[in-house]
């Protein structure tokens, strides 16, 4: 069968049991593997001794891959596969290369003729669409918007019109402490009739998701707070 690339999904909330995100059968790979190629170390030691990883942790050989990594040292990261092991990839939360690293790990491999798995576990943009009530039919998957809020309200902008031409939910992330900066935009750019919803904390203690139009937004909204929270808006 020769040796595979296993795209793990990472739990969400850190403040949720394990077992409630990844299906058990995921969490006996996970187990059984000893090559990892990781977003962050520390956070994915924490996901493997909550996946219950007979470690020691030590023992783990574990590579990161980031922002940092220079595309010319991806191929190296495949070393233990060629050497004939299996190797997980992980990112810090929900599933590697959809906004978040990993996709030129997935096509290295690929071109070498390696076999990708992908195993289920949690994604905050399917899991956040199921929830919205939203178009989930058509859709587009946009990542981060623009910093600055200028260019981030000409971004919503455009978003917005895209909606209403294409008939799409459009969905976009932001980091936790831009989350209430890009709720404001949002509120101060869209339509009234434009739907809006935001989920925060997926799968965690404090989830919350809420769909509703603009101008009900513009009437009750609660500061989203230092959260992850993702986006979805339907014009």
């Amino acid at each position: 069968m020769g040796a595979r690339l296993w795209v793990i999904a990472a739990w969400i909330a850190e403040d949720a049991p394990v077992e409630a995100a990844i299906p058990a059968e995921c969490l006996a790979r996970i187990r059984s593997l000893r090559d990892f190629v990781v977003e962050d170390a520390r956070s994915a030691r924490r996901f493997l001794a909550a996946c219950g990883h007979p470690g020691p942790m030590r023992a783990i050989r574990m590579a990161e891959l980031n922002e940092h990594t220079p595309r010319a040292e991806v191929a190296a990261l495949l070393a233990p596969l060629l050497e004939g092991h299996d190797l997980g990839v992980l990112s810090e939360a929900g599933v590697p290369a959809v906004a978040d690293p990993g996709a030129p790990l997935v096509a290295e491999a690929h071109a070498r003729g390696i076999r990708v798995v992908p195993l289920v576990g949690p994604s905050s943009v399917l899991l956040a669409l199921m929830a919205s009530g939203l178009e989930g039919q058509r859709f587009r998957f946009v990542g981060y918007l623009p910093a600055e809020s200028g260019a981030r309200r000409a971004a919503l902008a455009e978003l917005e019109r895209q909606s209403a031409r294409n008939g799409e939910t459009q969905v976009f992330i932001e980091t936790p402490y831009r989350g209430d900066a890009l709720l404001a935009d949002l509120l101060a750019t869209c339509a009234p009739a434009t739907r809006l919803a935001m989920a925060a904390d997926l799968t965690g203690k404090g989830e919350s998701i809420r769909m509703d139009r603009v101008e009900g937004w513009r009437k009750r909204h609660d500061p989203i707070g230092r959260r992850p929270a993702i986006f979805l808006l339907l014009a």
